[in-house]
């Protein structure tokens, strides 16, 4: 009778351990992806963090600080991701997408990209072919006509991860098929590459993390003014 009572108890703890290995991979997945990450500056690798010679909007930070402030101020509103039409073209609802943390983090700087961009369209529409008919209230909220206007108006760098030194603060990203969009933080991997700050999906929402590596980089340009 005891070994019988044994026996059912070795199967109950068997079963028990299968159910909780999902739960325990779940847990651990959500403290590797959602919990905090160890960052360094440039200072620590040896880098060295560029600043631009332009401050547009004469508050005496360079342009390339005031973009990673201004991106940083806007993912700590904690935007939910949700793609909405929007007369006028901005967000005002607590709602948000990729393309957002872009316009917010130019603006910071002193710049209108919404203008900039719809001056681009209007002035050389053959270079936006996925646009048939101009719409100011949402072409600047596109990652394939922002891809396209860096392509045009921004340095083009490197898409390689393998020096961290051509990685820079402000440096806007573009990944995989203009599928998304962020901006490079002045915090960075232990291999040189800056986190990510970008609003990326429902689940993950506004983040500054680690995420370029996990990623295709198809796009690297760097906002000269």
């Amino acid at each position: 009778m005891e070994k019988r009572y044994s026996g059912r108890r070795r199967r109950r703890f068997r079963w028990l351990w299968l159910l909780m290995i999902p739960v325990l991979a779940a847990a651990g997945y959500t403290l590797w992806r959602f919990g905090p990450q160890r960052s360094y500056t440039a200072q620590q690798l040896g880098l060295t963090d560029l600043q631009s010679p332009n401050d547009a909007d004469g508050d005496g930070v360079d342009d390339w600080t005031d973009v990673v402030l201004g991106a940083r101020a806007y993912i700590a509103t904690d935007p939910h991701y949700q793609s909405k039409y929007y007369a006028g073209g901005y967000p005002d609802d607590g709602l948000g997408v990729c393309t957002d943390v872009i316009w917010q983090a130019l603006q910071a700087a002193g710049y209108d990209l919404k203008a900039l961009v719809d001056a681009d369209i209007a002035a050389c529409p053959e270079a936006y072919p996925h646009i048939t008919t101009p719409d100011s209230n949402i072409d600047f909220r596109r990652v394939n006509t922002l891809d396209t206007f860096f392509r045009r108006h921004a340095q083009v760098l490197t898409c390689g991860l393998s020096d961290g030194q051509q990685w820079q603060p402000g440096d806007i990203v573009v990944f995989g098929d203009r599928a998304h969009i962020g901006l490079c933080s002045d915090r960075r991997n232990r291999q040189g590459i800056p986190f990510l700050i970008h609003h990326g999906n429902p689940i993950d929402e506004a983040v500054e993390r680690n995420d370029i590596p996990r990623m295709t980089v198809t796009g690297h340009f760097r906002w000269l003014g």
